[in-house]
């Protein structure tokens, strides 16, 4: 026995040294190299067809029978293992041909596959654009002249909504011809000119029908005539017949005008507001600081001020954030705030055009005036020392001092209503264009 145990040990002795001493095996015959089966089309595609069977076979695992799914899974098994141990082309052609007719025999056929992928990417698209919305850009259109000259609100000639004289050429209200009208289309600018078909009374303008932000028509009806408008311009905060001066006065009642076959009815010429991207991220990670232009919502305005200058609970207002929670503000006569008894000038930060206008000329329309008080400003009426900030609450006002429904008329609101701050103007291709606005 001890002669058998000897002879047994010898020979695991010379099985070790053979072993430890015979050469590696050699390489797969056929093999690619890694960056190879990087660059192979025929890798490429057989990574997408496993990766889309392997999705078509976990949406109807819970319907195939259990030896279908095990045969599918073979096949994938077998592929995933030729890609791996990186074999030749041929060969990893060949599994993907196998799973193609396993899968091909097994797997059920959706109705209307084309519509269903269809959908299925739009679907992911939209999931995608809701998020960016949401987290992080918002777009947004200046609908009025608050913010003017640093961002532009919706504008037209004539502007029967304005209540303002209408001083104009009717040179102005005819489009230019072959490059100029391409020029003025991308700096956002459309005319009207609608004529009566029929004899007959105006009975109906319609609200234009928009998608998303996009208005797509609107129709005039004269004699029980529709008279479409394709792609019309925005109105702003007023109406068509407002603007065209189709009512009594300001927003008032349709006025029953008759019109003859061929008599103008409408003919204008309007310039769209600025269209923004609102940063919606950056205030996440630090609050507001005083000079910047922040989008808030208007029912965060307190109710009873919000309902007595008729301000909708459901919009988004656009102003310059000028007074801080905790702070104490004062419009002074020279047209400059004054925050804690310190007084804003043109040195302050996102102020310098603000407060860049000429003391000796008064405040204008459309124009840098600093801030005006006089009769401008209830809010601040019968408080010779301002008025203080609730802790966590701002003061806003619009850069257009003479035309701006700010905190001046309805005072504060909670820091919370705000979404962003402006960041892009992407429309339309004007001087403000981009970042080029003073922000």
């Amino acid at each position: 026995m001890s002669k058998q145990s000897n002879a047994q040990k010898s020979a695991e002795k010379k099985a070790g040294r053979n072993k430890e001493t015979s050469p590696p095996p050699p390489p797969v015959p056929g093999s690619v190299s890694v960056f190879g089966a990087f660059l192979s089309n025929t890798y490429r595609e057989a990574r997408v067809m496993r990766k889309h069977v392997l999705k078509l076979l976990n949406h109807q695992r819970d319907i195939l029978p259990a030896a279908d799914v095990a045969a599918i899974e073979g096949a994938l098994k077998e592929l995933e293992q030729r890609l791996a141990t990186r074999c030749d082309e041929p060969a990893v052609e060949s599994a993907m041909e196998k799973l193609g007719d396993v899968a091909g025999d097994r797997i059920r056929p959706y109705p209307n596959a084309a519509y269903r992928e269809n959908v299925e990417v739009f679907l992911v698209a939209l999931a995608v654009a809701m998020g960016i919305r949401t987290f992080f850009l918002q777009p947004f259109k200046i609908p009025t002249g608050s913010m003017q000259p640093t961002l532009y609100g919706v504008m037209s000639v004539p502007d029967y909504s304005s209540g303002r004289p209408m001083d104009f050429s009717p040179s102005e209200l005819e489009p230019p011809k072959g490059w100029g009208r391409v020029k003025e289309w991308f700096a956002g600018v459309s005319y009207l000119d609608i004529k009566a078909k029929v004899d007959g009374d105006l009975e109906e303008v319609s609200k234009p029908f928009k998608i998303l932000i996009f208005s797509i028509y609107q129709y005039v009806t004269i004699g029980g005539v529709k008279h479409w408008i394709l792609f019309p311009p925005d109105y702003g905060g007023s109406t068509l017949e407002g603007r065209a001066g189709l009512s009594y006065g300001p927003n008032g009642p349709l006025r029953p005008i008759h019109y003859n076959k061929g008599d103008q009815v409408v003919k204008m010429r309007c310039v769209n507001g600025d269209h923004l991207f609102v940063d919606r991220l950056t205030y996440n990670f630090r609050p507001p600081k005083r000079g910047e232009i922040v989008v808030f919502e208007t029912k965060g305005i307190p109710t009873d001020n919000r309902e007595a200058w008729h301000i909708p609970p459901d919009q988004f207002y656009i102003k310059r954030l000028v007074g801080l929670g905790g702070e104490r503000i004062q419009i002074g006569a020279d047209r400059h705030l004054v925050i804690n008894g310190k007084r804003l000038d043109a040195s302050t930060p996102h102020f310098e055009k603000v407060y860049g206008f000429n003391p000796n000329e008064p405040p204008r329309e459309s124009h840098y005036s600093g801030h005006v008080d006089d009769n401008m400003s209830p809010y601040f009426q019968g408080k010779p020392d301002g008025v203080e900030i609730p802790p966590g609450d701002f003061m806003v006002m619009g850069d257009n001092t003479m035309n701006s429904l700010d905190s001046r008329y309805w005072g504060y609101f909670p820091s919370t209503a705000v979404i962003g701050k402006s960041f892009f103007v992407y429309w339309p291709f004007s001087d403000r264009f981009g970042w080029g606005y003073h922000r």
